[in-house]
């Protein structure tokens, strides 16, 4: 696994928040180690994040990692989650296919801090982005 790419553990929540607390891209990917479309997911994942060292990458298993994941409802899977300090830009199932994935990173990234603004209060589903799937809010409510 690359320098900007984890897996979440107990261990290492320290690392995404710091992470968070840069002005930097984070990508995560909301997967189980049951699911077959994950495990072969996983490979092409970390292969994005080689393919764009200026953001970070995390794989967060949803059960081992329930009490963080909390109120999140993932549909399926592979759900990816893409956000920039305190702003989830997108929070979304995707098909298993990389160059989807890295178009919708491209298009994300693209995006001005005040686009980012904007997005998230410019409809209620984003709303609710930025309130339930904040990946900096639920390390705060996981700790506490």
């Amino acid at each position: 696994m690359s320098a900007n790419c984890i897996t979440l553990d107990n261990d290492n929540r320290h690392q995404l928040a710091a992470w968070l607390d840069q002005d930097e891209w984070l990508v995560a990917c909301l997967c189980a180690a049951w699911c077959d479309t994950c495990r072969g997911y996983r490979s092409g994942f970390e292969q994005l994040a080689t393919q764009h060292p200026d953001k970070r990458f995390v794989w967060i298993d949803i059960e081992d990692q329930a009490d963080f994941i909390g109120d999140i409802d993932v549909e399926n899977f592979p759900t990816l989650l893409i956000q920039r300090r305190d702003a989830v830009a997108f929070f979304g199932t995707v098909l298993p296919d990389l160059k989807i994935a890295d178009r919708l990173i491209q298009a994300q990234a693209e995006k001005s801090r005040d686009d980012l603004r904007a997005e998230a209060s410019g409809s209620s589903e984003r709303a609710e982005w930025q309130r339930i799937c904040n990946l900096h809010t639920r390390l705060q409510e996981a700790a506490g």
